[in-house]
């Protein structure tokens, strides 16, 4: 049986960067609709949000029930299937153990269920069967971040091989693939079996099918392990081509 369904995503971020509601409908077009809110700390006014915070003690405040809730609120009932929390920074500060209570607390708040992008990246090198593994982030991530980055997925039984920021232009506009894919190639350690490219805003998505020709390894992107879970969790029976040997698993 065909499963025609469109499914509506909710996505929670406290990120202003355009990622999720670009790079999810741009995997499974026609099959995905995004709906975006983006989450602020208590108290802040929504008429003009501060910058949104970078910093892993911003990015903990972000997670208290409160402003969780304040943000999934705005998702008028029955307008989405799924939430997804796109933020893999958050999961990085808060830690695997303390993230997946807040999605599982979402979850039961909500009615429905909830991806996170940090914890589907650990299911799918899970699923790859992958030890070794080397983390990319974007250039505006810094030493503190690719270290809670190594430590988060260590964490869980993972060897994380390298830790770096790209050295790639520091706007995500200008960012393009074929700089992407050029730049890890050259950067990859051998010993990794798979790379992470990690960031939710970091849209990396459209350079996975050249970086696993070029490298013979699978590679993983947050919006993509984050569309991944999505899929699973919602039991969506369709085929996503063009991003990676991941979706082959479905």
């Amino acid at each position: 049986m065909t499963d025609d369904r469109v499914i509506s995503i909710g996505v929670l971020t406290p990120h202003a960067a355009a990622g999720p509601e670009a790079e999810l409908p741009a995997m499974a077009p026609g099959r995905i609709v995004t709906r975006v809110s983006r989450v602020m700390a208590p108290g802040a006014d929504g008429s003009a949000p501060a910058t949104p915070p970078t910093s892993p003690s911003g990015l903990r405040a972000l997670t208290a029930p409160s402003a969780l809730d304040e943000a999934a609120a705005a998702f008028p009932s029955g307008s989405v299937d799924v939430i997804g929390y796109a933020s893999t920074t958050t999961g990085y500060s808060v830690g695997f153990d303390a993230e997946a209570t807040m999605l599982e607390r979402l979850s039961q708040r909500w009615g429905l269920p909830v991806a996170g992008a940090s914890l589907s990246a650990g299911a799918a090198l899970r699923a790859l069967h992958v030890q070794r593994m080397a983390l990319v982030h974007p250039p505006w991530f810094d030493d503190e971040l690719n270290d809670l980055g190594a430590a988060y997925f260590r964490s869980q039984g993972f060897e994380v091989v390298s830790a770096e920021s790209a050295d790639l232009a520091n706007d995500p506009r200008r960012i393009q693939h074929a700089a992407m894919v050029e730049w890890i190639s050259r950067h990859l350690d051998d010993d990794a079996e798979a790379v992470l490219i990690g960031g939710t805003g970091f849209r990396a998505a459209g350079a996975i099918e050249a970086l696993e020709e070029r490298l013979g390894r699978p590679v993983l992107e947050s919006n993509q392990v984050l569309l991944w879970s999505i899929l699973a969790t919602v039991q969506a029976d369709f085929e996503v081509r063009g991003y990676g040997r991941l979706f082959g698993l479905r």
